[in-house]
């Protein structure tokens, strides 16, 4: 029973055909396909293109020619002439009336694809975003007897085909007429197509004029001849400031012919940001796909702007950027070598232009290098890296000193460089963007190297110890220094080091400002929660305050007899320590400085004789 009313029901179904809101197409194209109505001129230059191409590969001495022309009237009008393959009227039903269909994805085409601009069978539907009436005639090279046949279609859907005489077309092609729609004229003015064709077609392989004006210009930049390499540098300098409106600082010639790329990258005058990505100019088959790739070169490479004609990579339906798939990363990787090519032959001979250019881009360099030991070993002698010994790179950093000490972020290393510097102990701020991971990866590229992060511990042990006689004698001023400052985690040793004039040096590390932070989270916390973070409280050192006892200011203070002036001393020299390594202050440490302040101005000012007034 359950097989006879699944036979019934089977039996009963017949096949449906999509219908197709023309209207509402075009307005989908318009505003979510296609990023701006300019590309209906795309549409139809590489529906020329590949039609040239068509008939080419059939009668090879066939002419290549596509003529562009703005016709006069209230509304706006263009036609556009092409000495391509042509089309039947058989041809016209199955093509240009039917929507997601190509001649070039016809089954049995597969080897030839490759040759033609458009696979996706939107076509002429694209040229309604302008226009509100399309008309076409052609006549086949395939088929020389048929007649021309003339299409015209309306942005409402319909249609209508007829055949002409042979003399409405001589010669086989195709003619396209487009109408502007209301709006849309200015789209088809004579400067608008003339600037759209060039924009779009300079690159392509066949004669292509706007009237009397010529679209391509052939060879292309990259490929044309000159008599030095410096007139060729200056010839490149001079098409990117066309392109892109800056003078480069130099230009990477981009050949990966496995890939079918030629091209060039321009490198940017100023550094920017690694975060920004550059979009990037690709031609494909010397139409341009779009001047926003984003995704053709690595990240590290954010220092160039490319511009390039491709033969094998593959679009996106609106062709406006690249389809990410096995040749995209296969391209990216390649032009990433080129490079980093460039960068190994300037290391090698050229150092002038590698030093200015490490001036303005060292951080992208920096970045490939971390994931690239060969380039670290080869940017070694030239990447700059702030140290105590002044702006050096790493191998003469590592020259000068047994022991290549870092820290990781730029207020400890304003901490601890000058004291660190005054004891003879080299240190490399690796606070910046990848220089603590390039420090951490140099004995992997200069083997013996010995790395070492620098904490408050390593430099406490290089500040010279205070006779313990004398620490015993100032036991009760250190006391009363430690109690006032123990509130705020913060300990209170007595050294003797260099510079004399730096009465005091607040050390802290990661640990220690870690356990800082959970002591304020557990003040401020409800009984549940401080009952947890109590629990975390581990032995993290905490920071301290390095008192100088060669400094004649801590002498006078350690000599103080009032205990309530050691401590608003105490706090003075705390919070200008904490300044000095320009630390962010939390709100205790604001307190503190302007508490001290205050004491030290009323100790100052204070008289036992009223009547002497203030002093």
């Amino acid at each position: 029973m359950d097989s006879q009313i699944s036979q019934s029901a089977q039996g009963s179904q017949s096949p449906h055909t999509f219908q197709v809101d023309l209207r509402g197409l075009v307005d989908l194209l318009s505003h979510h396909l296609y990023s701006s109505p300019k590309v209906y001129l795309r549409e139809l230059l590489q529906n020329a293109v590949d039609a040239i191409t068509a008939r080419r590969a059939e009668q090879p001495d066939a002419p290549a020619l596509v003529r562009l022309f703005v016709e006069g009237g209230p509304g706006g009008a263009l036609r556009v002439e092409d000495s391509g393959i042509g089309l039947t009227e058989t041809d016209v039903h199955s093509l240009l009336a039917t929507i997601g269909r190509s001649s070039k994805r016809a089954e049995g085409l597969e080897s030839a694809r490759s040759d033609f601009l458009g696979q996706f069978g939107i076509g002429l539907l694209a040229c309604f975003v302008v226009a509100e009436r399309i008309r076409v005639v052609s006549r086949s090279a395939r088929t020389p007897d048929a007649p021309p046949v003339e299409w015209t279609a309306a942005d409402d859907g319909s249609y209508t085909v007829r055949t002409l005489p042979h003399e409405a077309r001589p010669e086989p092609g195709t003619t396209v007429y487009l109408v502007a729609r209301p709006g849309a004229a200015d789209w088809l003015s004579e400067e608008r197509v003339l600037a759209l064709a060039r924009d779009f077609g300079s690159l392509l392989p066949y004669d292509v004029r706007v009237g009397d004006e010529a679209v391509t210009d052939l060879p292309a930049p990259w490929d044309r001849a000159h008599p030095s390499p410096a007139s060729r540098r200056v010839a490149l300098g001079r098409h990117c400031h066309e392109l892109f409106g800056f003078t480069p600082l130099d230009s990477i010639d981009l050949d990966v012919p496995l890939a079918g790329i030629r091209g060039v990258a321009y490198v940017l005058p100023s550094a920017v940001s690694p975060a920004q990505r550059a979009g990037h100019r690709v031609h494909l088959k010397g139409m341009l796909l779009t001047e926003r790739a984003e995704q053709l070169l690595p990240d590290w490479a954010f220092f160039v702007r490319c511009v390039l004609d491709t033969d094998s990579l593959r679009p996106t339906a609106s062709r406006e950027a690249l389809y990410e798939d096995e040749a995209l990363a296969g391209v990216r990787e390649a032009l990433g070598e080129r490079i980093r090519a460039w960068l190994t032959g300037l290391a090698a001979g050229d150092p002038e232009r590698l030093a200015a250019f490490l001036a303005v881009h060292h951080l992208g360099v920096k970045s490939l290098a971390r994931h690239d030991s060969e380039m670290l070993r080869t940017m070694l002698p030239w990447l700059p890296f702030e140290t105590t010994d002044g702006q050096l790179s790493l191998e003469e950093f590592a020259q000068r000193h047994p022991v290549v000490h870092f820290t990781r972020s730029v207020e400890e290393y304003r901490q601890v460089a000058p004291i660190a510097s005054a004891q003879g102990v080299g240190v490399v701020n690796g606070g910046y963007t990848y220089d603590s991971e390039l420090v951490e990866a140099l004995p992997s590229v200069r083997p013996g190297t010995v790395v070492a992060e620098l904490d408050a511990d390593t430099v406490t042990a290089h500040l010279d110890s205070v006779d313990p006689a004398v620490e015993l004698a100032l036991s009760a001023f250190l006391g009363a220094a430690r109690a006032k400052l123990d509130p705020l985690g913060c300990d209170v040793v007595l050294r003797a080091f260099h510079p004399l004039s730096v009465p005091a040096l607040h050390l802290d590390d990661r640990a220690a400002r870690h356990e800082q932070a959970r002591a304020e989270a557990e003040e401020q916390a409800d009984d549940l929660w401080a009952g947890i973070l109590g629990s975390l409280r581990g032995s993290a050192p905490r920071a301290r305050l390095v008192l100088n006892h060669l400094n004649p200011l801590i002498r006078r203070i350690s000599s103080l007899d009032d205990r309530e002036l050691i401590g608003t001393a105490t706090e003075s020299l705390y919070g200008q320590a904490l300044l000095m390594a320009q630390r962010p202050l939390r709100p205790a440490d604001s307190a503190l400085l302007n508490r001290s302040f205050i004491g030290l101005l009323e100790w100052a000012t204070h008289s036992d004789s009223p009547e002497e007034g203030p002093r």
